[in-house]
């Protein structure tokens, strides 16, 4: 067995994240083809809706996994979000498409990835997260047992964790995904 499918995320032996993104481009470009026989008989803002919940939403489940993935499954990832800007302004393929996306306020994959992933760190770091979460999402400067220079900055404790390469994986996201957090959240 080279994969497995759990929760809907299909992982295979390396954590490459290739069989997943498979699997999404092969959803997701179905549901297109479907919706392209209808979408001309609806409004641009229901024809916006009616993708953003048959193909958006496939695009952005647990998409925080594919962090650190290669350029080539991200850009087969935009090439979905791409198709599904085309299809619900009806521009054509040979047009640029950044404006595009712009306009319907969309993020570009990669960029919501780390979007994802900066929320997923923050409601960590305020405790708004599942319990297991907030447990790995420490500051330096709340773990060091003395001062250090690094407490003025908002550095976060990272978990080690290795994939089959031995590099360290999810981990280092954990760095780069907040800077600094400037927001305090609302308490109800």
């Amino acid at each position: 067995m080279d994969s497995v499918r759990d929760l809907g995320i299909v992982l295979d032996s390396h954590l490459t994240m290739s069989p997943q993104v498979s699997s999404v481009c092969c959803s997701a470009f179905y549901q297109l083809r479907q919706l392209r026989l209808i979408v001309h008989s609806l409004t641009t803002d229901a024809a916006k809706m009616v993708i953003q919940a048959f193909v958006s939403l496939r695009l952005d489940y647990c998409n925080s996994l594919c962090y650190g993935i290669s350029d080539r499954l991200i850009r087969r990832l935009q090439a979905i979000q791409n198709a599904a800007a085309r299809l619900v302004t009806g521009m054509r393929r040979r047009d640029h498409i950044s404006p595009v996306l712009r306009h319907l306020h969309w993020l570009p994959v990669h960029q919501h990835i780390k979007f994802k992933l900066a929320v997923l760190v923050y409601k960590s770091l305020y405790g708004l997260a599942p319990q297991y979460l907030v447990e790995n999402c420490e500051l330096v400067a709340a773990a060091a047992s003395r001062q250090l220079r690094s407490s003025d900055i908002a550095t976060f404790v990272v978990p080690r964790t290795y994939n089959s390469s031995g590099r360290s994986g999810i981990s280092s996201c954990w760095t780069t995904a907040v800077e600094q957090p400037s927001v305090q959240p609302k308490t109800v």
